[in-house]
């Protein structure tokens, strides 16, 4: 199974992902900031506070999101800087 071992957040709502098989992936998390799960990570400043726990990427409040979904709909970091 894949695994999150590193991220890092940015004010535009991106996660830049370390996986477990040592690809470095961009995840984008506007697309779900109107769910009812995930609306508290529209606050920039809340969104900053990502890290990485049992694999994959939590915020407080349990907020977190598969690892799996992570990886199939993120983008290479070398196809976002191209």
């Amino acid at each position: 199974m894949i695994k999150v071992t590193s991220v890092s957040s940015d004010r535009e709502f991106h996660l830049a992902l370390t996986f477990s098989n040592g690809e470095l992936r961009r995840f984008d998390m506007r697309p779900y900031m109107d769910l009812p799960a995930y609306r508290r990570l529209a606050n920039p400043g809340f969104f900053g506070l990502a890290r990485v726990d049992y694999g994959t990427v939590v915020w407080p409040g349990e907020i977190d999101i598969a690892p799996e979904t992570l990886y199939a709909l993120s983008l290479p970091l070398e196809a976002v800087s191209a």
